[in-house]
C-alpha cells in the first residue's frame, strides 16, 4: 500500500500541475505494481483483489491523461471518493483473508489422525496457499453432468423463447435496422428482456459441462449431447449479434473464458487476449450495425487530437470517461438519495417502480447525454456520499474475499460461474454500477438457481439416469 500511497499522491500533485501524461502514468504504475504483488503472491492471475487494483485504479490513470476536451480537473472530494473506493476494498479483502487463515490455521491445530489422511486424498484442500485461491480447484465429479446438462439447454430455451417474443411484440430486429443509432436500445419488454439477456450464461455453463460429462462411451450418447450444448453455444451467441449487442456479446464470451481457466487450471493471460483478438472483427461489425459511424463518434468524444484514430478513442473513452461522469456528480449532485438509488434492483424486479415512478426520478450527472455509462462506485456516493463509497467497498472486498474461499472449498461447479462474474465485474469496475444493476442480480439468481438444480440431479440421480428415470 505504500507504493500506492506514494504514487496517488504524485498523480493528484501531477494533476494539480497540468502534467496529465505523468499523472495517468503514476496510477498506472500503481495499478501494475498492486496487480503484481497479488499475483506473485498467490500465482493466481485471476485472484480478485489483483484484477481490482490492476482495471480500477489503472482506468483512473487512463482517465488522468486527459485526452477529450469533455474531461476537467477532478474535484477534491472525487480523488478522496477514488482513493477511499480502493483502500477500503483492499483493506477489508486483507483483513477477511487474515481472519480466514487463522480460523483454516486453529482448525488445521485440532485436526484429527482420521481428518489429515482425508486431507491427504484430497477431500480437504491442503494447498498452503489455497485460501488465496492458488492450484487447481478439484474438478467436479461425473454426478454434475447431467444437472448443468439440463440446466444449460433450458436456460437456451427459456432465452430464446424471451427473444422470440419481444421480436413478435415489438416488431423488429435491431441487427436488420438501418439508420437508427439506438434501436438496440428500445428493444426490450419490461420483465422479459431479463430472460433473453440470460443467454450470456450459457457459454459458461458448457464449458461446466465439458468438465463435468467425462470421457465419450460406446453409445455416442455423449457425442449426441455435445452438438446439442454446441448448438445451445451458437444459439445463445447468436441471440446479442440479434440484439445488436456489443457488450453482451463480449461478456459471454470473456465470461466463459474465464470459467475455462478456473476449471482447467490453465490461468494463463493469453487465453483472454486471445478472446479478445477474435471478439474485435465482431465488435466493428455491431458498430458499423447500430449506425455509429467514425465521424458520430468522434463528434461526441470531442478528442483534444482530432486525428486520433478510432480504435484508440472509442476504447479510451470508454474508460476514461466514466470517472469524470462521477466528478460530475460529485460537483452537481444537490442532496443524498440515501439508499433509493442503490436499491434499484429491487425496485425493478419487484415491479415497484411502475406503482411509484418517484423511487426510480433520480437523474444522472454525465458529462455529455450519450455518455452515460459511470464507475462501480457512483450509486454508492448518490446514496450517501463518501461514506456510502466506503461501506461499500469494505463489503465489496470482503465478499471478494470469502468468494475466493468458496472457490476452493466448493463443491458445487456453480461457484465457477459465480466466481467468473465476480472476476469480470472487477475486470469492468469502471463501466458501469454493477450491484445496483437489476440484470446483475437476475443473473446471481439465475446462477443460484443452477445450483440448486444441478446439487438435486446429483443428489438423486449419478451417472447417465436421473431420479425421475430410474426404476
Amino acid at each position: 500500500m505504500l507504493i500506492y500511497l506514494i504514487c496517488y499522491a504524485a498523480g493528484m500533485l501531477f494533476a494539480a500541475g497540468g502534467y496529465y501524461g505523468m499523472s495517468g502514468f503514476s496510477l498506472m504504475l500503481a495499478a501494475a505494481y498492486l496487480y503484481c504483488y497479488d499475483y506473485l503472491r498467490t500465482e493466481n492471475p485471476l485472484h480478485l483483489r489483483a484484477l481490482f487494483s490492476l482495471f480500477w485504479v489503472g482506468g483512473e490513470g487512463v482517465s488522468c491523461l486527459k485526452l477529450s476536451r469533455l474531461q476537467t480537473d477532478w474535484n477534491l472530494e472525487t480523488w478522496a471518493c477514488f482513493f477511499v473506493a480502493f483502500t477500503a476494498c483492499w483493506t477489508a479483502f486483507h483483513f477477511t483473508e487474515r481472519w480466514r487463515n487463522s480460523r483454516a490455521a486453529s482448525t488445521a491445530g485440532s485436526e484429527t489422525a482420521s481428518d489429515k489422511a482425508q486431507s491427504e486424498n484430497g477431500s480437504i484442500t491442503a494447498h498452503p496457499k489455497a485460501a488465496s485461491g492458488v492450484g487447481k480447484p478439484p474438478v467436479p465429479d461425473g454426478g454434475y453432468a447431467n444437472g448443468v446438462y439440463f440446466a444449460l439447454i433450458l436456460l437456451t430455451a427459456v432465452s430464446a423463447a424471451a427473444f422470440v417474443l419481444e421480436a413478435a411484440v415489438l416488431g423488429y430486429i435491431p441487427l436488420f435496422m438501418r439508420g437508427v443509432p439506438h434501436a438496440y436500445s428500445y428493444f426490450h419488454i419490461s420483465g422479459v428482456h431479463y430472460f433473453t439477456v440470460s443467454c450470456v450464461l450459457v457459454p459458461s455453463a458448457a464449458v461446466i459441462w465439458r468438465f463435468c460429462a467425462g470421457k465419450p462411451d460406446r453409445t455416442g450418447a455423449l457425442a449426441r449431447k455435445r452438438m446439442c450444448v454446441l448448438a445451445a453455444v451458437l444459439l445463445s451467441l447468436a441471440i446479442p449479434l440479434l440484439c445488436v449487442s456489443r457488450f453482451q456479446l463480449v461478456f459471454a464470451v470473456i465470461l466463459a473464458v474465464i470459467t475455462y481457466m478456473l476449471m482447467s487450471g490453465r490461468r494463463r493471460i493469453r487465453y483472454l487476449l486471445a478472446a479478445v483478438c477474435a471478439l474485435i472483427p465482431f465488435y466493428l461489425i455491431l458498430t458499423v450495425a447500430r449506425s455509429h459511424d467514425v465521424a458520430y463518434l468522434n463528434g461526441i468524444f470531442e478528442m483534444k487530437n482530432a486525428a486520433t484514430p478510432i480504435f484508440i478513442t472509442q476504447p479510451y473513452m470508454y474508460i476514461a470517461n466514466n470517472y469524470d461522469n462521477f466528478n460530475c456528480l460529485v460537483e452537481q449532485l444537490p442532496r443524498y438519495a440515501l439508499g433509493v438509488r442503490g436499491l434499484f434492483p429491487l425496485w425493478a424486479l419487484t415491479g415497484l417502480k411502475f406503482l411509484d415512478p418517484a423511487l426510480t426520478a433520480y437523474p444522472i450527472y454525465v458529462t455529455k447525454e450519450e455518455l452515460t455509462t459511470v464507475t462501480l462506485f457512483y450509486d454508492a456516493y448518490y446514496d450517501f456520499g463518501i461514506a456510502g463509497v466506503f461501506v461499500f467497498s469494505c463489503a465489496l472486498g470482503a465478499a471478494a474475499s470469502w468468494l475466493m474461499d468458496r472457490l476452493v472449498k466448493g463443491k458445487n461447479p456453480a461457484w465457477y460461474l459465480l466466481y467468473a462474474q465476480a472476476a469480470l465485474y472487477f475486470m469492468l469496475s469502471f463501466f458501469t454500477t454493477w450491484y445496483s444493476n437489476p440484470t446483475t442480480w437476475f443473473y446471481f439468481a439465475a446462477t443460484a438457481a443452477f445450483a440448486a438444480f444441478i446439487e438435486i440431479c446429483n443428489k438423486y440421480g449419478k451417472g447417465e439416469k436421473l431420479w425421475y428415470q430410474k426404476k
